[in-house]
């Protein structure tokens, strides 16, 4: 089994890395795209992202991740035996969609093999199933085909796979943080799909010498030892997994002041964000920043964060002017964010 690049030795990308810990601390924010040049660690970020979670409880053997203490009626696995269920922890899934995977794939479909050797109508889980509870990951998501993102709205919306086909009648649980990667000059992602995101991140190719250096000389460590290189960080990797562990259990009692609720709101009707979905985005962002730096109040630095990953992608674009998204929101935050 191949080992994971370590999470806590990527060098520099801290708007990425600080999304990916918002999303493992609070999977309702709705996922994270990071767009950006090709080599600069997205998808190495990602996968990293396994290594770093804390371990989640599931029932022995069930296809779906089931939460032993929410055990699901419609699950086709365990739900129909309550009995004797025994129960393990188990990584928290990264499930990878390659971008040629079919319908049947991403859904589930009916087992042929078994219909043809004993006549039997089994449902053989897709990865929606294997992703529930936990992440799943999409690289060149804006090359992704259109029947795919509706039918992936349509279950992050529902948190809920359902399939009816072949004589098959099967609903199961879905939830899962939605990951994408790609490059921007490989096309762009559609409105529907980019909305979903909760928090967007644009990374870039480092042109400090020094940060250059630093990315080669690990890379070129774990490309000739990668246990060994592993071994090195896991003291920091384990660090940060136990501020993740900590920030989610105290994330609920994170307080958000009215005055932190006043400026949000003035900032998004300042950027003429559509709809509410970017302030509700940005107070789940807020709060996580605040408990992934142990702070039981969000202050004015973690919502000034949480806007520059949580609005770029939701502004409407101004033909008549160059500046870029994330510049205006740049702007926007030092003007009201004071």
């Amino acid at each position: 089994m191949s080992l994971n690049y370590p999470f806590s030795a990527i060098v520099g990308q801290d708007e990425m890395k600080l999304a990916l810990q918002i999303a493992a601390c609070d999977p309702s924010i709705g996922g994270v795209l990071v767009f950006g040049d090709r080599g600069t660690g997205k998808s190495t970020a990602v996968r990293a992202l396994a290594s770093l979670l804390p371990k989640i409880s599931s029932i022995q053997g069930c296809a779906y991740n089931c939460d032993p203490k929410i055990i699901d009626s419609n699950c086709p696995s365990c739900g129909l035996d309550k009995k004797h269920l025994k129960s393990s922890n188990i990584a928290v899934p990264v499930v990878d969609l390659p971008l040629g995977a079919t319908e049947d794939r991403v859904v589930g479909a009916l087992d042929i093999e078994r219909a043809l050797a004993h006549g039997e109508k089994v449902f053989d889980p897709g990865l929606l199933a294997r992703a529930n509870r936990g992440f799943l990951y999409i690289d060149e998501v804006n090359l992704l085909e259109d029947h795919l993102v509706d039918l992936l709205l349509d279950v992050a919306a529902s948190g809920e796979n359902i399939v009816e086909r072949e004589g098959l009648s099967i609903r199961h649980a879905a939830r899962f943080v939605l990951v994408g990667s790609g490059n921007p000059e490989e096309g762009e992602l559609r409105p529907q799909l980019l909305d979903r995101f909760g928090l967007s991140v644009e990374v870039r190719t480092p042109n400090n010498v020094e940060d250059r250096i630093e990315i080669m000389r690990r890379r070129d460590q774990y490309e000739r030892n990668a246990e060994a290189f592993v071994k090195a960080w896991k003291r920091k990797n384990a660090a940060l997994r136990s501020k993740i562990s900590r920030a989610k259990d105290r994330l609920l009692n994170v307080e958000l002041s009215d005055g932190m609720l006043e400026k949000i709101s003035a900032l998004c009707v300042s950027l003429g964000t559509d709809g509410l979905r970017g302030e509700l985005t940005m107070i789940r962002a807020s709060r996580s920043i605040a408990a992934l730096r142990q702070a039981d109040v969000v202050a004015l630095k973690d919502v000034r964060a949480a806007a520059l990953i949580a609005l770029p992608h939701r502004m409407r674009r101004d033909p008549l002017d160059d500046t870029g998204s994330k510049v205006r929101v740049e702007v926007a935050v030092k003007e009201i964010l004071v």
